[in-house]
Order: C-alpha cells, then sequence, then structure tokens
C-alpha cells in the first residue's frame, strides 16, 4: 500500500533557459525551522507551501503546467505497469551466505571453522590477483533500487492511495517515486509490431477486378456477319461487302467447334502431274506433238 500525497509544481524546466525539458515536485509538510533560507525562498517564488524535499523528473517535451500545479493520484490507472524506485533497508555486514545466497561449505568430513565462508578467491602466481567484482563479504542494503513492471491493483483516489502489486523497496514510511514503467511486455510488443509491419508498397490497395466480357454464341456471329441480298439469294459480307455465293436450301450455318471440309479448294495441276499424264499415255502425247 503506497499512500500518495499531491505532488506540487515548484518549478518547470524548460529546454530554451535550462537545456533541457522537466518539473520539479515537492510533496508533505515540513515544519519551517527545519528548512533552510534558500529553500525558503524557492518555495515562496513558486507559491507553494514547503515540502519534505525536493524531487525533479525529465519530460520528453516542454509541459503545459506550470510552478503551483499539483499532480494527484488519479494520473494511475488499474491494471497499469509501473517502475519503484526507493532507498533499501540497511542490513549492514553480512556474509557471503547471506549477501549472494552461498551455499557455504561441509557441516562434516574434516571441515572446521569455515561452514559459512566463502572459499577460495582466485588463483595462485597466474594472474597473481583478486578480479574486481569479485563477490566478498561486505555492506548490505541501504542503496537506491528500482523494481520494475508492477501492477497497480487498485487506485483509491479518496484516500489517496495504491495498491500495488510486488516488492516495494524501503521500509514503512519511507518515500518512493512510482513512474511509468519503460520496460513493460506491452510497450515491447508495440515496439516489436511496428518492425514486423510490412512497407507501405505492400499494402497498397488492389486493383478494381475486371468482369470478364459475356460469352456470345458463334452461330449468332455467323448470322449477323452475313446478309443476304434484297436482290436474290446472294448473301454478303456486312463488314466487308463482298458477295459470299452459297446455297440456301443446303447451307446451314455450322455449329460451334465443327469444322466445314465441304468447300476444301480443288487441286491445282502442276507441271510435275502434266509430266506423269504424258507418261501413262505415250500415244496421246505424240498426237499432240503432230498437231502442233
Amino acid at each position: 500500500v503506497v499512500e500518495i500525497l499531491p505532488n506540487r509544481v515548484t518549478q518547470v524546466r524548460t529546454k530554451n533557459v535550462d537545456g533541457y525539458d522537466g518539473i520539479q515536485v515537492t510533496t508533505g509538510e515540513r515544519r519551517p525551522n527545519r528548512i533552510s533560507k534558500p529553500m525558503k525562498g524557492h518555495f515562496a517564488k513558486a507559491a507553494v507551501e514547503p515540502g519534505r524535499g525536493v524531487w525533479e523528473f525529465p519530460l520528453d517535451q516542454e509541459s503545459e503546467v506550470s510552478a503551483g500545479h499539483e499532480l494527484t493520484v488519479g494520473l494511475l490507472k488499474e491494471g497499469m505497469k509501473v517502475d519503484v524506485s526507493g532507498r533499501s533497508i540497511g542490513k549492514g555486514f553480512s556474509g557471503v551466505m547471506k549477501r549472494y545466497g552461498f551455499g557455504g561449505g561441509r557441516a562434516s568430513h574434516g571441515n572446521s571453522k569455515a561452514h559459512r565462508l566463502a572459499g577460495s578467491i582466485g588463483n595462485a602466481q597466474d594472474p597473481g590477483r583478486v578480479f574486481k567484482g569479485k563477490k566478498m563479504a561486505g555492506h548490505q542494503g541501504d542503496q537506491n533500487v528500482v523494481q520494475q513492471n508492477l501492477d497497480i491493483v487498485k487506485v483509491d483516489g479518496e484516500r489517496n492511495i495504491v495498491l500495488i502489486s510486488g516488492s516495494i523497496p524501503g521500509s514503512r514510511g519511507s518515500d518512493v517515486i512510482v513512474r511509468p514503467a519503460v520496460k513493460s511486455k506491452e510497450r515491447m510488443n508495440i515496439l516489436s509490431r511496428i518492425s514486423e509491419m510490412p512497407d507501405v508498397a505492400d499494402v497498397t490497395d488492389p486493383p478494381d477486378p475486371v468482369e470478364p466480357e459475356a460469352p456470345v454464341a458463334t452461330e449468332v456471329q455467323h448470322q449477323e456477319t452475313f446478309k443476304a441480298d434484297e436482290t436474290g439469294d446472294e448473301r454478303k459480307n456486312v463488314d466487308t461487302g463482298v458477295p459470299v455465293h452459297a446455297d440456301a436450301e443446303d447451307s446451314e450455318p455450322a455449329a460451334a467447334g465443327d469444322t466445314d471440309i465441304t468447300h476444301a479448294s480443288e487441286p491445282v495441276a502442276t507441271e510435275s502431274s502434266e509430266r506423269a499424264e504424258e507418261l501413262e499415255d505415250p500415244e496421246n502425247s505424240e498426237g499432240e506433238r503432230n498437231a502442233d
């Protein structure tokens, strides 16, 4: 359970004046004799009641709020992912088993006075030193800690409290900072979907479908192509005007897909065919020569 008192804006940072955009806020109360003269003048300039501290938050762009404006718990919503930062509880000098969760040494089999020791901390002559960052006994806690991606279970605007699921750094009554999560799964999923979106050329509107033309029967085309002459049975082609000789009684329009083999042209006699006839009838050929 986190109580969020109204945050009073004491100063607004702008990029033109300060080189960056941000706001400075205070909250709570403090006795006047516990506030220094410079801070008294700072609060008086913003026309806000002195608080128990001053916190500053950078912004991506210039904010519309001004000095004296109050930020309430209404900015938070249920189901929202937040990061909570604060000062962890100090636990003094701790051994490696409590500080880092080491397993310790054997309980028996010749082990004496080394049950909770860390063991070896490095090699011998090579490299001849202890590497930096080696986990050893030392001071634990009392550090700035950030718990990320915590869920807001409920927001009570009347009592200015927020129920957050998860571990909150610090002891009871300590100050914490609650801000929107910077590594939430929703935000990462949005970024991944944007990277997977197709290019503009792939999402252009498809061309309008072309409707196929209605099929026309071949027999109808044949009847429309030729027109009977007014003077007789002779028919003419409507497009070219060339007469077409055909017997009206014998000729019938060909069905679609049929091949007419009755109008094939007669073979034309060639020189080779005439020579073959002469060879077959030699007497006739001699008579023709004498006549010539």
